[in-house]
């Protein structure tokens, strides 16, 4: 790499596939739409794959905090959009209950440390995202364990919240790169 080379930030690409496609998705989860293609969709190109270029992308500038959040919940989308698409093309059983429990709640332990992790910076703004989506993984996968419904919804609106923190990130670094290019 040019050394002279200068990167535009791909975090606010990465910011705005994870927030756009949780919000949707968390717009079902409050039963607001039902779960279709608009949300399948957007899971594979934009939550999935705009994120994993966007954690190559940060890899090249050298931040591994970004290169293994945007890669992995880019990951994260495709495998979701996997095991709910794959049993319906008869390739795999659907996973059973206590399979997505797991599934959920080790992404919340992924989550929870990379929270945890951003304490030692003082981006707020990242804290607020990774807290706010460690408690949404921790909320759906409690909604899942019990069958609750009510859990369900609360966890579809903290997640909207979710999406939100990530889009206003993204924003303002895009208003940050033309206010100070």
């Amino acid at each position: 790499m040019n050394l002279n080379e200068k990167l535009a930030n791909p975090a606010p690409l990465g910011l705005m596939g994870f927030g756009m496609t949780t919000i949707l998705l968390n717009l079902h989860n409050a039963g607001l739409f039902e779960l279709g293609s608009m949300i399948l969709t957007m899971g594979i190109f934009y939550g999935g794959l705009a994120q994993v270029i966007a954690g190559i992308l940060e890899f090249k500038k050298g931040n591994t905090f970004g290169t293994t959040a945007f890669t992995s919940y880019g990951m994260f989308w495709l495998s979701l959009i996997g095991l709910i698409l794959l049993p319906t093309l008869g390739l795999g059983q659907a996973p059973e209950n206590i399979a997505m429990v797991s599934y959920l709640g080790i992404w919340g332990l992924f989550t929870l440390g990379m929270f945890l992790i951003t304490l030692k910076g003082s981006n707020k703004q990242l804290q607020l995202i990774f807290g706010t989506l460690a408690l949404l993984f921790f909320l759906l996968a409690l909604g899942d364990y019990t069958g609750s419904a009510m859990i369900k919804t609360l966890a579809g609106y903290e997640g909207i919240f979710c999406g939100m923190t990530a889009i206003g990130s993204a924003l303002y670094q895009v208003k940050e790169s033309v206010v100070n290019p």
